[in-house]
């Protein structure tokens, strides 16, 4: 289970970036924190699953423009 911060081209904005990656890749997500409005997205994502799944799903999300890091430990608990 890992943890990430994503930020949104603003022309993705309107698309259901992580529904789709949900019908392709073998992860279970959960979305822990969401900044959304007209001009940025900013979603804290947590993925469960294979450790090569989680690395194809965030190559996928960086291929359409997302840019993505890892969220420190400990930082999103409640």
């Amino acid at each position: 289970r890992r943890r990430f911060w994503l930020n949104y081209p603003q022309k993705e904005i309107t698309r259901p970036l992580i529904w789709e990656l949900s019908r392709k890749f073998d992860v279970v997500f959960n979305i822990r924190q969401a900044s959304v409005s007209d001009a940025i997205v900013i979603v804290c994502l947590e993925l469960e699953g294979q450790r090569p799944e989680i690395k194809s799903a965030i190559a996928w999300l960086e291929a359409q423009g997302v840019h993505v890091e890892p969220v420190e430990i400990g930082v999103i608990e409640s």
